[in-house]
């Protein structure tokens, strides 16, 4: 379940969200769920405190959803 889904599912803004995590706006927000910025690329403090605040038990899970998926067609 990627970033973006998580929030939703809590019922949460990127605002909301970013207000629920030191250090990180809404514009940061915005980066990692449209795949501007990758999550990955934050400290591990961020990423737990993006966990915790989405009530995601393990951090490992918000990275995975945020790696971009491989493509397999064949061209």
């Amino acid at each position: 379940m990627s970033l973006r889904e998580l929030r939703q599912k809590r019922g949460l803004t990127q605002k909301q969200l970013a207000d629920r995590i030191d250090g990180v706006n809404q514009q940061r927000i915005a980066a990692w769920e449209t795949g501007a910025r990758n999550l990955g690329d934050a400290s591990f403090n961020v990423v737990i405190k993006v966990a915790d605040a989405l009530k995601v038990s393990n951090p490992r899970k918000l990275l995975e959803a945020d790696k971009p998926k491989e493509n397999t067609s064949e061209s």
